[in-house]
This record gives structure tokens, C-alpha cells and sequence, in this order.
């Protein structure tokens, strides 16, 4: 029979494991997980989250106390995937099949997150990625996420479907964040989108493209509260809907939703029209980023939408490096999706990404204590980043190579 310490080691791995699971996640997290109770429901006193943001240890302890504060159907909306949430969970366990090679006797003292993204210099890598109706987690909303960036030096980017316009943003920043478009139907809209970004002092632009044709979001309509008469007071369409300034006042023939005949030609008319950097967000092949640096974009941003467009079955940290190897280094490429610990950032980072965006975890951390709970997200990963750099023998961003990574050998049952 095993040791009671040895029962007990293998209790916490367990919990370890469902507290990095999107999956477990998606079901309200680890507390609803193992009581089988419905998403929305109360914790047992013996899961009692965090009641300060000082308290959490990692990302993951924001998770509970945020959704026993964010409305049921908002909460849902934002933990679940598409299909069988199979994409979902890949996002979290590709960073699992890689294992760090750290290099000892190296200065940890001289530690230098610092990277310069388009000619600003910011405190890590680390960026926010664009999220959809922040104020459905706080009254704050997108102003809350810029104060926290702006006091950790982060970049921020802004979603279209933002709940907060991009002036009121930078302001709250103290610099122009970064925009992520869904482009609407009719050029006449993305045109004057475009005109309203650059006149705020934004310059970047970060075109979406793995969402234009809507998703089956399948977990989402299961664990959503069957009556949203909840959404009536803030908002109309349910979860996921609600104002949004920055096209609540476009002519949009066709809706809100981003154009689903969108081909290379319409970036080619977009790279015309777009005198700052332009960035494509959901490349996954090496197909796609070749045609990314043949029609001129300045960037490419690996991502999957957090698990919430295609069901791939597939991890971006797992199609990153056959991005980065069709590139050569031509323009940077960034990563997102399923980045919960420094470590992921570390993987990321050595696999080719220039910067790696985190989505859900900031979320949580908004849902739980607003802009104080932001701040201490970034706080942790960022430690959490420099603890494993200085452990690795990196000084600096641009020591983290391939070399600093290896991957993790399968069990034998996976093998077979």
C-alpha cells in the first residue's frame, strides 16, 4: 500500500493538473470540478478563494474568486471553447510536451525581461491579448486592464468588440495601445475604423482572421443560465453581446460580425489603406505565414482564438515553430493561447515567439478584484518569467533559444 506522504504528493499533482486544465475551467474550476456542481453555484467552505489579490500565488487562484463574482452567463461565455472544447485543452497541454534544458553557473543578477515591440520598450514579453466586453467582468472594464498595463509596462491590445472606446483607453495607458480589427462587411466601415484608431495615436493594427465565420460554441450554450433575463439590465443579445463604441455608430450592412469573404486581396487592400504596422492574428501554418510576408504584413500573431474558432485539436505552442521556421526571421512572430505560468512564457519565447500574449488569466484576475487583481496577474507572471530566465542561464529575451528546450518524451501507452 502506498505511504500516506506518498498519498498525499499524489493528491496535490492531481489537483495541480485540474487547476491547468481549460477543461476543468470551462466547468466554473477545480471547486465545481470535483463536487459536480453546475457552473454558478456556491464553493464548499473548504475551497474558499482568495479575498485579496496579495494572497494568490499563481494565476490560477484568481480563477474561483472571480467566478463566484462574474454573472454566470458572462463567466461561461469566456471559459468555454468550440465543439468538444478539444482545442481548448490543447492550448494548455502543448506546453506540457516540452521540458526546459536550464544552463547553470550564468550571473542571475543581470536578469533583462525588456523587449522593444515596433519601437516601444516594454517591461517583458508578456502582452494582453484583445478580449471581447471587459466590462462584463468588471465595471472597469478595458480601462481597468490599461491602468494595471500601464503601471507593469505592458502592451495592451484593444478588441473591436471592445466595451470601452480606444480614446478613453490610451488615455487610462498613457500610450497608444495596440488595436486587434474585426472587419466589418463593407470597406466603407473599416475605413472609417482605421480613420478613428490612427487618429487616437494608435499605429498598430492586428487583423483577426480565424474567426469570420462564426463557431459552435457547444459548452457555452450547455453551461449558460438557461434564463438571461440577468443580461437585460447591462446589455441586449446575451453574453458576448453588449455596447460596443467603437462601431455603435457605423453603418454596417451585414452586421457586426467580421467579413467572411475576407482573402488575401482584401488584406493587399488593407496593407494600401494602413499606413502603421500591420498584424495578422490566427496563423497556424506555414503556408499562411509565407503568404503573410509575400503580401507585406509586419507581423504574425499564432493564435486559435483562445480555443474558440476552429477545433483544430491543436495547440498554438505546438504550430508556432513551424511558423517561425517559415518566416527565417523576416518579421516577428507572436503566440497566445493557453499561457498560465513563466514557464509557458519561457517555452514560447524559445521556440521563436518575440512576445506571448495571455487572455483568460488577466480575465480572471479583472473578475475578481479589477484593475488590483490585473496588476497582480502580470505581477506574478512576470516573476515567474524572470525566476526561470535567471534559472536557465538567460540573461536576456534574446538569450532564449531552441537550445533551451527539448521535447517531452510520451508515456509508453501514448506511444503504442
Amino acid at each position: 500500500m502506498p505511504r500516506d506522504d506518498q498519498v498525499s504528493t499524489a493528491r496535490r499533482e492531481f489537483l495541480r493538473f485540474l487547476a491547468a486544465s481549460p477543461y476543468v475551467a470551462a466547468l466554473g474550476g477545480v471547486a465545481a470540478f470535483l463536487e459536480q456542481r453546475p457552473l454558478g453555484q456556491s464553493a464548499s467552505d473548504h475551497a474558499a478563494p482568495i479575498a485579496t489579490p496579495a494572497e494568490a500565488l499563481n494565476v490560477f487562484d484568481f480563477e474561483e474568486a472571480a467566478r463566484r463574482k462574474v454573472l454566470p452567463g458572462h463567466w461561461a461565455y469566456m471559459a468555454s471553447g468550440v465543439d468538444d472544447d478539444v482545442t481548448l485543452r490543447a492550448n494548455r497541454e502543448g506546453y506540457s510536451h516540452l521540458q526546459l534544458r536550464p544552463r547553470r553557473l550564468r550571473d542571475a543578477t543581470k536578469v533583462d525581461m525588456r523587449v522593444d515591440l515596433f519601437g516601444t520598450t516594454y517591461a517583458s514579453p508578456i502582452f494582453l491579448c484583445p478580449t471581447g466586453g471587459e466590462k462584463s467582468f468588471h465595471a472597469d472594464g478595458e480601462v481597468a486592464v490599461a491602468g494595471a498595463a500601464k503601471a507593469r509596462n505592458t502592451l495592451q491590445i484593444l478588441s473591436t468588440a471592445a466595451s470601452t472606446g480606444i480614446e478613453d483607453v490610451n488615455k487610462a495607458l498613457g500610450r497608444p495601445c495596440w488595436y486587434q480589427l474585426y472587419a466589418p462587411r463593407a470597406w466603407e466601415a473599416n475605413e472609417a475604423l482605421l480613420a478613428r484608431v490612427d487618429a487616437a495615436g494608435t499605429s498598430v493594427i492586428a487583423l483577426t482572421v480565424d474567426n469570420t465565420t462564426g463557431r459552435n460554441s457547444e459548452t457555452y450554450l450547455r453551461t449558460r443560465p438557461k434564463d438571461l433575463k440577468q443580461c437585460d439590465a447591462c446589455h441586449e443579445g446575451g453574453p458576448g453581446g453588449g455596447p460596443r463604441p467603437m462601431t455603435q455608430n457605423l453603418t454596417m450592412p451585414g452586421g457586426r460580425g467580421s467579413n467572411p469573404a475576407m482573402d488575401w486581396a482584401f488584406v493587399d487592400r488593407l496593407r494600401k489603406a494602413w499606413k502603421g504596422k500591420l498584424i495578422i492574428k490566427g496563423i497556424d501554418t506555414h503556408e499562411d505565414a509565407k503568404l503573410c510576408v509575400e503580401h507585406g504584413v509586419d507581423a504574425i500573431l499564432v493564435s486559435n482564438h483562445g480555443g474558440r474558432s476552429t477545433e483544430t485539436g491543436r495547440g498554438t505552442i505546438e504550430a508556432l515553430p513551424e511558423v517561425v521556421g517559415e518566416v527565417g526571421g523576416r518579421i516577428p512572430v507572436f503566440v497566445d493561447g493557453g499561457v498560465r505560468r513563466g514557464t509557458d512564457v519561457f517555452k514560447a519565447l524559445a521556440l521563436g515567439a518575440k512576445a506571448v500574449g495571455i487572455g483568460r488569466p488577466f480575465l480572471w484576475g479583472l473578475g475578481a478584484f479589477g484593475q488590483a487583481g490585473v496588476d497582480r496577474v502580470l505581477e506574478i507572471l512576470q516573476a515567474e518569467l524572470k525566476l526561470v530566465m535567471g534559472n536557465c542561464g538567460t540573461q536576456t529575451v534574446a538569450d532564449i533559444s531552441n537550445a533551451s528546450v527539448m521535447p517531452a518524451p510520451y508515456p509508453a501507452a501514448r506511444r503504442q
